[in-house]
């Protein structure tokens, strides 16, 4: 018996010898597609039917058994396969619905502070923490791997994504994944695809030419995927031109099954789904909480009677269940269930304060202002709840219960979803307080301008904090700071020209204040260890060393969209049903901004440090098909610190998406330390996508490669001659060989 060629991977299925066991799926020296081929065909119709669906588990419906969050599966005891017990994790474990005594989690930094520290190996530590911690507290199935690009600031769930670059989200989201299944815990990889923008998620239509799209946000899935090797993949709530993500069988089938030759199981998002056998023909695999958030569980009886009229062929349902245990099998989930006990809470706070630390950006430092001196006698502390903690994004992703407590700022609006406002109780003023005991540090809350800017006359140094809440479900109205926060900011540095001021928002805001501000911090949402990493980086305890994942726009003027109908929780303007994504194709970010010949208020890459650093000597070679850089790199500054030098390439021609990061290389040197590195360039930013014949393809040429400190800062230039050529994406952790063209 074979399973289908359209449907997955080809298992044959042999007679068992005499001798083997009742159950010989638990032989753990076999394949995972073998073993998940034995325990298929021992299944009935009706336990198969069973693994296909999940159950919300939290509300009136909630099952016995389930935990307490996302989704639930019940266990086939007969077969000893377990229980599924799915909890939402962007940025940490949540379990809302069912706290049990001692559970508690680390609210980890959004991913776009990871992505600023351009660490893959944080990235991995990270993710094992999460997928640790998850495992600890019962759960197999973590909703995480977030790896939608950054298309527009205003989208409210930025703060859960990786930045604009398919390559930088690809490799930061893929080792974040493989951390958490590194803990025997499946991970997701989502929202598959082009969920960019929140407005109307339901039913909006993401509309985008094929090679634009495999260029832009499918090559940091496709890059993601070969690095993490999740498990499963969430396909999205919105529809790709015209059709469902949960219903695409071009993107289901023909690219993520067949073409990347996946063998997990996609999962749709809690209301993505609209139909049973179209839905399950397309790619499909189980549905999520149908019974509370579809219009129908399609995947019980309607999806049953379209198996027995033959609509729906057997093959696909077995190749669904088979995928689904696939999974179970591949990354030890169902032989290593979860053990209840308590987490390691210091490792995970840790862990959190680290990826603040490396990923809060430093974006100016005129003057020197940073980092205070230790000498100070008097820092004013003003706005942002900085006597009580850091905020958090809201949504599925928001992580209540720490080992440090709760919300350290709760009644703020709105409180019910996708809230409420969060505040992490980690307080920069109590740890600033700690860096500086000598000092004199006041805190004002904002809301009195004039208070604000007497205490800031009155201090040596001003510090102003400014927060932007952003969530799930919801897009932003605009990039202004909220709150009249820009006033505050502006009174604040006119009363001391020594102000510093410390964002933590969702993203990229307008900086009307700029010019008068000499230091500023972006900090992202910071999560629990957000208090102590600010007051690191603040004293010089810390060296900043974050990147830019984004560009940063100086208002929405410069976006390809300036204005969305439908923004915010009150709009002025109905949604509207599609969104353009031709307008900018693949050219997202810093392309766009190279194309149009914009400048950005601070490009792509930027992040300064308390230390410099000079590049050069660049030098190109070839190794057969693989293309790699060496250059130099020196730390000039009388400070040890972290270099992030980038490497962008630009290809020959005169065909859109020219300008492309193909590599980079983050390296700690100590005052006066050199250390020369090499880098090995990402095939596939060597290529376009040949729609025709579905191949990545390099264009005989010259290609330019810059060494850079930013998008917008080269250092060194260099030139390199290749032949035409395709790209196979053969090689784990898609360090692809290129072969001439036939």
């Amino acid at each position: 018996m074979r399973a289908s060629d359209h449907y997955g991977v080809l298992t044959t299925l042999r007679p068992l010898p005499p001798q083997a066991s009742a159950q010989p799926w638990r032989d753990r020296a076999l394949a995972p597609d073998r073993r998940a081929a034995l325990l298929v065909r021992a299944m009935t119709q009706d336990e198969k039917f069973v693994l296909i669906r999940s159950y919300f588990g939290i509300g009136d419906k909630r099952p016995p058994l389930s935990l307490g969050s996302a989704g639930y599966v019940p266990a086939i005891e007969r077969l000893g396969i377990p229980a599924q017990q799915l909890a939402d994790a962007g940025l940490g474990v949540t379990n809302p619905g069912g706290m049990r005594a001692g559970d508690v989690a680390t609210a980890m930094p959004s991913n776009l502070a990871l992505a600023s520290s351009w660490n893959r190996e944080l990235a991995f530590e990270g993710g094992r923490t999460m997928g640790r911690e998850s495992w600890q507290q019962g759960f197999n199935v973590l909703l995480a791997g977030s790896v939608n690009l950054q298309r527009d600031p205003r989208n409210g769930r930025n703060f859960e994504y990786a930045g604009e670059d398919p390559l930088l989200a690809g490799r930061i989201v893929g080792e974040s994944i493989r951390g958490v299944q590194s803990a025997h815990v499946v991970s997701t990889m989502k929202h598959y695809a082009m969920n960019d923008l929140e407005t109307a998620r339901n039913f909006h239509s993401a509309k985008i030419g094929e090679q634009a799209m495999r260029e832009s946000d499918l090559l940091a899935f496709e890059i993601a995927l070969g690095i993490g090797e999740p498990g499963s993949v969430m396909c999205s709530y919105n529809r790709i031109n015209g059709t469902y993500g949960c219903e695409h069988d071009e993107l289901l089938n023909r690219i993520l099954k067949q073409q990347w030759r996946w063998p997990g199981y996609v999962m749709s998002d809690w209301g993505g789904v609209h139909s049973g056998s179209k839905a399950a023909l397309a790619g499909l695999d189980q549905q999520s909480a149908g019974e509370v958030f579809d219009k129908a569980v399609f995947f019980d009886q309607p999806l049953r009677m379209a198996v027995s009229a033959g609509v729906v062929p057997q093959a696909r349902l077995d190749d669904m269940v088979q995928r689904i245990m696939r999974a179970f099998f591949a990354i030890g989930a169902f032989d290593q269930p979860p053990q209840r006990g308590p987490i390691d809470a210091q490792a995970g706070l840790d862990a959190a304060r680290r990826v603040a630390t490396e990923g809060s950006v430093l974006l100016r430092n005129e003057g020197g202002v940073l980092p205070i001196a230790g000498d100070v006698q008097r820092i004013a502390v003003i706005g942002g709840h900085a006597d009580k903690g850091v905020i958090g994004g809201g949504g599925s992703s928001m992580v209540g219960w720490t080992a440090l407590g709760t919300n350290a700022v709760p009644g703020l609006a709105p409180t019910g979803w996708p809230g409420p406002v969060m505040f992490h109780p980690s307080s920069p003023l109590q740890a600033l307080r700690e860096r500086f005991p000598n000092a004199r540090i006041d805190y004002v809350d904002g809301n009195d301008r004039a208070v604000a800017a007497r205490a800031a006359r009155d201090a040596q140094v001003a510090v102003v904090f400014a927060t932007q809440w952003a969530a799930e479900s919801v897009d932003l109205p605009d990039m202004r700071l909220p709150e009249g926060q820009d006033a505050l900011i502006d009174a604040v540095a006119s009363a001391n020209p020594r102000t510093i001021v410390v964002l933590e928002t969702n993203g990229p805001v307008r900086l009307p204040w700029l010019s008068k501000v000499p230091a500023l911090l972006q900090a992202w949402f910071p999560g629990i260890g957000g208090g102590p990493a600010i007051a690191d980086l603040l004293s010089g305890q810390a060296n900043p060393s974050g990147h830019l994942p984004v560009s940063w726009p100086v208002d929405e003027s410069q976006l390809p969209r300036p204005h969305i109908n439908g923004l915010g929780f009150k709009p002025a303007n109905k949604p509207d049903d599609e969104i353009d994504y031709d307008i900018e194709g693949a050219q997202v970010g810093y392309k766009w901004f190279d194309a149009r010949g914009l400048r950005p208020r601070f490009a792509f890459g930027h992040g300064l440090s308390y230390t410099t650093f000079a590049f050069g000597q660049l030098t190109l070679a070839r190794q057969g098909a693989r293309v790699f850089a060496s250059f130099d790199v020196h730390n000039t500054g009388a400070h040890a610190g972290a270099a992030v030098p980038q490497l962008y390439v630009r290809l020959p021609g005169e065909a859109p998406n020219r300008l492309r990061l193909a590599g980079w290389r983050r390296v700690e040197l100590q005052p006066g330390e050199s250390r020369r590195l090499e880098v090995e360039l990402e095939p596939r930013t060597l290529a376009r996508f040949d729609v025709g014949a579905q191949q990545w393809h390099v264009d005989a040429g010259a290609y330019q490669v810059t060494l850079a400190q930013a998008a917008d800062a080269p250092a060194a230039q260099a030139t390199l001659e290749l032949p035409a050529g395709i790209v196979a994406i053969d090689c784990p952790d898609a360090r692809a060989c290129t072969a001439p063209a036939p």
